[in-house]
């Protein structure tokens, strides 16, 4: 078959559906990969066609817009209406862009993100799409909408509305842009401005869950429709060796912990260096620093701290005692995989789900709350986090579950019976 498989966001928006497209290039497919023009060499150099897709998802978020949006917090309303402001002036350039990626295509795979183009133009073209999820969208009382806040307290009565009202919601905000372009573009008839995404594109769709079972397992709400595959990893290259100067640290010592906000930028990196700098000594703990630091390099460190850049995760996570990040679904997957506990500051969207479902899990503490954040407080997550032995024994167990899992195969294999051309 001829695949194309549309993404867009961050690097841990992409590099699942590369591990993805590896695994059914491998498999005999042809597969193009769509996504952002910073991403194409690491899209080719795993062997796969390169489409481009307008945007940078690092320039929106340094903007004053997109610092709105990461401020936004866990305001679900405020989250999604900056995420408008941000994606209004872009959602018509990409559904073009994958527009033209789709010409010649057997099947469409998307991220959440590329859902409304791919389902538009899976409509104009009378060939199948199949949304491609890193996080649930099914509805259950089981667990909340993972654009909505987790409120324990109120159980399943509210996980279960907050599926009907976030789609609502992002429905209205979409509609006049989608409409319009289904109009000017492919020529289709306006969608109805009533109803919802769930009945437009959720409801008896074959789709694919890239996530483990073991971290949220199947309900009875979900049909046969729902695959639950396990993650998509990409898998280090054979030959990789790790740099010498980081080896060589965390040989010196004691497993540090990591640190790291991926691709959520901060307004002041020298002020949350500060904060994460002064955590560490009230830790009394090494420390590895991912990226997002301003200028600060390693001669600015004390002995105890390394700052790192492109370091393959899978091989970095198990040599560290705790993996503190923002909660996206890709560093989470990979923290959980590692079998090491996570401790959660999320930023928005579905980082406070997964903080939720890690606590909920007891492979880490409760979230330490961005907005307030202080050295004091991630301190005191670190040490309760390494004094519980309980947590580090279900982190590791959870982790063994994680790595026999084989996400991308199952996908393959999914997709191969379910969407097989003759």
């Amino acid at each position: 078959m001829r695949i194309t498989i549309l993404t867009a966001g961050s690097l841990g928006d992409v590099q699942p559906y590369v591990a993805l497209g590896v695994g059914l290039r491998e498999a005999g497919h042809d597969v193009r990969l769509a996504t952002h023009e910073k991403f194409r060499n690491f899209v080719q150099e795993h062997g796969l066609y390169f489409f481009s897709v307008e945007g940078d998802p690092q320039t929106i978020l340094e903007g004053e817009t997109g610092q709105r949006w990461l401020e936004s917090g866990k305001n679900p309303i405020a989250f999604i209406k900056r995420m408008m402001e941000v994606a209004h002036p872009i959602i018509w350039q990409l559904m073009s862009d994958c527009w033209k990626a789709c010409q010649d295509t057997d099947l469409i795979l998307c991220h959440t993100l590329a859902v409304p183009s791919a389902a538009c133009i899976s409509e104009k073209l009378n060939i199948p799409s199949c949304p491609a999820y890193l996080q649930h969208v099914h509805r259950t009382p089981s667990y909340p909408s993972p654009m909505a806040i987790p409120l324990q307290t109120l159980g399943s009565i509210y996980n279960k509305l907050s599926y009907p009202l976030m789609e609502w919601i992002l429905w209205r905000m979409m509609e006049p842009v989608v409409n319009r372009w289904r109009e000017e573009v492919l020529n289709l008839p306006p969608l109805p401005k009533k109803g919802s995404l769930e009945e437009w594109i959720i409801q008896d769709k074959t789709c694919l869950y890239g996530f483990s079972p073991n971290v949220l397992p199947r309900v009875p709400e979900w049909g046969d429709e729902v695959h639950i595959t396990g993650y998509w990893f990409l898998e280090r290259p054979a030959d990789w060796q790790p740099p010498a100067d980081l080896v060589d640290f965390l040989e010196s010592g004691s497993p540090p912990v990591f640190i790291g906000f991926g691709s959520m930028v901060n307004r002041n990196p020298e002020e949350i260096t500060e904060t994460v700098l002064k955590a560490l000594t009230l830790s009394k703990q090494r420390g590895v620093l991912h990226t997002g630091w301003g200028s600060l390099g390693n001669a600015d460190l004390r002995d105890d701290v390394f700052k790192i850049g492109s370091v393959p995760f899978d091989w970095l996570f198990p040599k560290v005692s705790v993996v503190v990040h923002h909660g996206g679904a890709g560093t989470t997957a990979t923290g959980l995989r590692s079998g090491v506990p996570s401790i959660i500051v999320p930023f928005f969207a579905d980082q406070h789900f997964w903080a939720w479902r890690v606590r909920e899990l007891g492979v880490g503490p409760k979230a330490v709350s961005r907005k307030k954040l202080s050295a004091e407080r991630l301190a005191a997550a670190i040490t309760e986090t390494l004094g519980d032995k309980e947590m580090k024994t279900r982190a590791v167990t959870l982790g063994q579950a994680i790595r026999s899992e084989d996400g991308v195969g199952q996908a393959v294999r999914d997709i191969n019976d379910h969407f097989s051309i003759d």
